[in-house]
């Protein structure tokens, strides 16, 4: 069969352009760290969030050296804790689970994104190094009050930081 130039430079661009669209989808996935959500957090179930040890009292805790650990409840429609503030130069890592139903916790502004099930935990870590601001919005339609449902994570200068 013998296909004339034009209908072989289509060919070719058309298969190019098929190549580099599963060649930015493989990138997008694997070369910037992007995982699925699994239960490597652990599970708790949602009713036994009050009498938890971690969950109980949604807090910003320190480990050691430049290393916190903050405990979020997402409930509707709210993040317990609202604001959290962390300390220029440090390393969060946030434990979240849900009370209800399915909700997202992203860091607006950065690649922190996790979806947040009942009964398990999602565990994300993130290095502060610079004092700013981020806004957390839930990113997963949880009800009529989903548009409200917001938080904040403050990075204050160490010297400010009064949780030392």
């Amino acid at each position: 069969m013998d296909i004339q130039k034009h209908e072989k430079l289509w060919l070719v661009a058309g298969v190019a352009f098929i190549v580099l669209l599963i060649a930015t989808v493989v990138y997008g996935t694997v070369g910037a760290g992007v995982s699925m959500v699994d239960d490597s957090g652990g599970t708790i179930a949602p009713d036994e969030i009050p009498d938890d040890d971690r969950f109980g009292e949604p807090r910003v805790e320190h480990v050691e050296g430049d290393e916190y650990e903050v405990y979020v409840v997402s409930r509707m429609f709210i993040f317990q804790p609202g604001t959290v503030e962390v300390p220029e130069g440090s390393t969060v890592t946030f434990y979240i689970t849900s009370a209800d139903v399915i909700h997202g916790y992203q860091l607006v502004g950065t690649n922190v994104n996790t979806m947040v099930i009942p009964g398990q935990i999602a565990e994300i870590t993130v290095e502060f190094d610079e004092p700013a601001e981020y806004g957390v919005v839930c990113n997963e339609y949880c009800g009529s009050g989903h548009h409200d449902m917001e938080g904040m994570v403050e990075v204050v200068p160490e010297d400010e930081w009064e949780g030392a």
